[in-house]
């Protein structure tokens, strides 16, 4: 059985994640302290007893779901003997993921990890004042057909998630976006919806928060990762250093081309995937793209012993 583990991004974050880790394994914890000496924040105290909104700031939300995806790798290394990196063919993630598989695969430090997503997430704030840019999820309508309603829209407008086809993310400024909204209609997609973010993540938008990413990496250490990664906008396996810090910077700004990454490791050999974190976002997405891969989420201590048991 050939594996791939996967990293879940933002929307995935929920109050009270990894408490039964947090609250049973000392592996699961040392990960939270970590996070929350590197940045001098109480994440627990933020994800278990919490508000939501603190939580859904991207400056947060983003270290805290690589916490959560950490303490999960950690809980099945230490306690479990389990080595991700010696059983997977890749590993991938939906933006800020990515962090997480460099950190699950020992490129990044979880320090460094999270010291980046924190200031990736503040960045991405910076870059653009509120009520300029948005997203819309677009569903039922196909790829080439939504690349010509973003083209159409004007000013800032591009594809930011190729999800699976049916569903993809839009990203640009608000007037563009409500624009491309009205126009995907008329080419009959399904549905559009508005997400409820301030960061046009993923769009030309970002420009300066790459620029702010690319002078902050110059002081971080990344290694070879231990496992192949397969970077958002590459949508192909790499392990070179450069590259991979080069695709971060790109990542901000390019597309996350998650289908395209997956029936990457489909052709490659993947017969199983298993997403390590919180939620099971990425598990109902990759079912859309292949009917042939196993799939499972592993996110609780039942979801590893269940794992355990049949691995």
């Amino acid at each position: 059985m050939t594996l791939a583990f996967v990293f879940p991004g933002q929307g995935s974050q929920a109050i009270g994640m990894g408490k039964d880790l947090y609250d049973n394994f000392k592996s699961a914890k040392d990960i939270f302290d970590e996070v929350s000496d590197a940045l001098d924040i109480n994440f627990a105290k933020m994800i278990f007893e919490g508000e939501a909104e603190v939580l859904n700031k991207t400056e947060n939300t983003q270290p805290a779901l690589m916490t959560v995806s950490q303490a999960v790798v950690n809980v099945l290394k230490k306690e479990f003997g389990y080595d991700i990196n010696q059983k997977a063919k890749f590993l991938a993630g939906h933006s800020l993921g990515e962090y997480s598989a460099l950190c699950a695969s020992n490129a990044l430090s979880v320090k460094d990890g999270a010291k980046l997503l924190r200031f990736r997430g503040l960045a991405m704030s910076r870059a653009v004042p509120e009520g300029i840019g948005a997203m819309a999820a677009v569903l039922g309508l196909k790829y080439n057909d939504l690349a010509e309603v973003v083209k159409e829209a004007g000013e800032v407008c591009v594809i930011a998630n190729d999800n699976c086809e049916g569903q993809v993310v839009i990203s640009g400024s608000v007037n563009a976006i409500d624009k491309a909204i009205e126009l995907a209609g008329l080419k009959g997609a399904k549905r559009s919806v508005k997400l409820a973010v301030s960061v046009p993540s993923h769009s030309p938008l970002m420009a300066k928060a790459a620029d702010e990413m690319a002078e902050f990496l110059k002081s971080v250490e990344l290694k070879s990762p231990a496992c192949a990664i397969i970077p958002n906008v590459k949508a192909e396996a790499v392990k070179d250093v450069n590259e991979i810090k080069e695709l971060l910077v790109k990542q901000l700004i390019g597309q996350v081309r998650w289908r395209e990454s997956v029936k990457y490791m489909c052709d490659n050999g993947v017969e199983t995937v298993y997403e390590l974190g919180s939620g099971k976002v990425l598990t109902g997405i990759n079912k859309r793209i292949s009917s042939e891969l196993k799939l499972g989420s592993i996110g609780t201590i039942a979801d590893i012993e269940n794992f355990i048991k049949n691995n």
